[in-house]
């Protein structure tokens, strides 16, 4: 009895915020991560951990701007056909090999050819990959691609150790470049990462210890948080924002992300895609019509979910005013049902667990209703959703993306006939046309010509129906110090410390 009490007692220090010396630093998730695999995961939860587990080629800065990672520097060759980086000197995996030309070569072409990674799209102009010598790498490019430094400041450039890949279970095992390494995963309850005393710049790092907890249901995150159960949390849902400013105890601070929300269709994706919101576009012009944008934002979102059109954010200088937010029409929507031939449509709306999706959800599903659409709404866990989603398993889901640096990063991969986020597995060759050559150009006005003529078909077949720009609304204890908010929503821990 007295060995189990002294054991449960060590864990309870172990997830408070101090233990013997050592500083734990407890974050709430909107959602449990999916594989803890950079090449292979694709939840904006899982950017949230592997920003502390896994370090990039570089980086960006609060103002979105490219900044050094792992390389130091980076250089184009006049025919913008060859990339070159120069690596840091003496950086280590977190299993004490090094990360060198050579490993990065290896990182590069597992996420290039990996049967399942989701890299591929983003890497798909490198043709060769060099180790020139031990600091220098040469990315070869089949094409010009002007997204390619983007890419690189995500996912598609983290390195993960060579070895541990090698070894054919890195996504339970992650071994990673990042100033914290993997501790342990209990699936829905945490994720535990350790300071690597190894890391290059660990001066910089004052937090021992991290452990991200999905929380989906916001009230109880916040609750948690206030408790002192956790030092902070990220997407607080609008209605509590009241209450968090009015806290002594807590800090509020919200971000403009680079994302966005919305409602993606099957209308490709095996059998699930043959029904009429599938396979006519009239009726998914009446969808549209059917919900209003604003409502969400003013019901739900406190007026936080600013209306959107269409995937790039307001700050993008490739956000189009071809394409102003649509309003609210019930009469249009049920004319264009009835031209398609229904009175009525019935579908199913798939939706990741948590608080504020189902306020959206149902809201949706009411307004709606009154065009004439009947909405089954299912909940589903949020990596298993994405999964569900992959493979077909849906009609329409609500889902968003937590954006990118370089609008192709918004729009590519969920459109385009192969693209790898593509879950409705929409495809018309002439957007492909279109958003393959935008990704060459290096020249800002032909690129965003290229955009608007894609967006003016997809704002008439309407694969996905955007709903709102995704803001970040972090909120802090005010124990914790040196927290900076990016667009990006990730939660870097350089210079974050903890007092008292």
């Amino acid at each position: 009895m007295r060995a189990r009490t002294l054991l449960a007692i060590a864990a309870g220090i172990l997830l408070s915020g101090t233990a013997y010396g050592q500083t734990t630093l407890r974050i709430g998730l909107n959602e449990d991560p999916d594989v803890l695999d950079p090449h292979r995961a694709r939840t904006f939860v899982g950017r949230i951990v592997f920003a502390s587990l896994c370090d990039k080629l570089l980086d960006i800065n609060p103002e979105l701007g490219f900044v050094p990672k792992l390389a130091t520097a980076w250089s184009w060759s006049d025919d913008n056909l060859t990339l070159t980086f120069t690596l840091r000197d003496g950086i280590t995996f977190q299993d004490g090999d090094p990360i060198d030309a050579t490993a990065v070569k290896a990182n590069l072409d597992r996420a290039r050819t990996l049967p399942d990674s989701l890299r591929k799209s983003e890497l798909a102009s490198v043709a060769d990959v060099v180790a020139v010598d031990p600091k220098t790498v040469a990315i070869k490019l089949s094409r010009p691609d002007a997204t390619l430094l983007a890419q690189l400041s995500d996912r598609a450039g983290m390195m993960l150790s060579p070895k541990a890949f090698a070894a054919g279970d890195f996504g339970q095992k992650p071994v990673c470049s990042g100033p914290y390494s993997f501790v342990e995963r209990v699936q829905n309850d945490r994720i535990v990462l350790q300071k690597y005393a190894g890391y290059w710049d660990a001066a910089n790092y004052k937090i021992d210890k991290v452990v991200f907890q999905p929380i989906p249901d916001t009230t109880v995150r916040l609750a948690n948080l206030q408790a002192g159960d956790l030092d902070m949390l990220e997407r607080l849902a609008p209605s509590d924002v009241a209450a968090v400013k009015a806290d002594p105890n807590l800090v509020f601070a919200p971000v403009t992300g680079i994302g966005y929300q919305g409602i993606t269709i099957n209308t490709g994706n095996g059998d699930r895609a043959k029904n009429p919101l599938g396979q006519d576009k009239r009726v998914r012009q009446a969808l549209e019509l059917a919900v209003d944008r604003n409502v969400i934002n003013q019901v739900v979102g406190a007026g936080l979910y600013a209306p959107a059109q269409q995937p790039f954010p307001e700050a993008s200088p490739y956000l189009s005013d071809k394409f102003p937010v649509r309003q609210r029409d019930v009469e249009k929507a049920k004319q264009l049902l009835k031209e398609a031939g229904h009175e009525r449509v019935s579908f199913e709306l798939t939706f990741g667990t948590g608080t504020t999706a189902q306020q959206i959800a149902e809201l949706t599903q009411a307004m709606a209703s009154e065009a004439g659409f009947d909405i089954k709404l299912r909940a589903t866990e949020f990596a298993a959703m994405m999964k569900e989603a992959a493979s077909g398993n849906f009609e329409a889901e609500q889902v968003g993306w937590s954006g990118r640096v370089d609008p192709d990063g918004n729009i590519h991969a969920f459109v385009t006939c192969k693209g790898n986020l593509n879950d409705g597995k929409y495809c018309n060759p002439e957007v492909d046309k279109l958003l393959d050559a935008a990704r060459q150009s290096p020249d800002q006005a032909k690129r965003k010509e290229l955009y608007d003529q894609a967006q003016a078909i997809l704002e008439d077949e309407l694969p996905i129906i955007y709903t709102y720009y995704q803001p970040w609304p972090f909120v802090l204890s005010t124990k914790v110090k040196g927290f900076t908010a990016y667009p990006d929503g990730m939660i870097r821990l350089k210079g974050m410390s903890i007092e008292g």
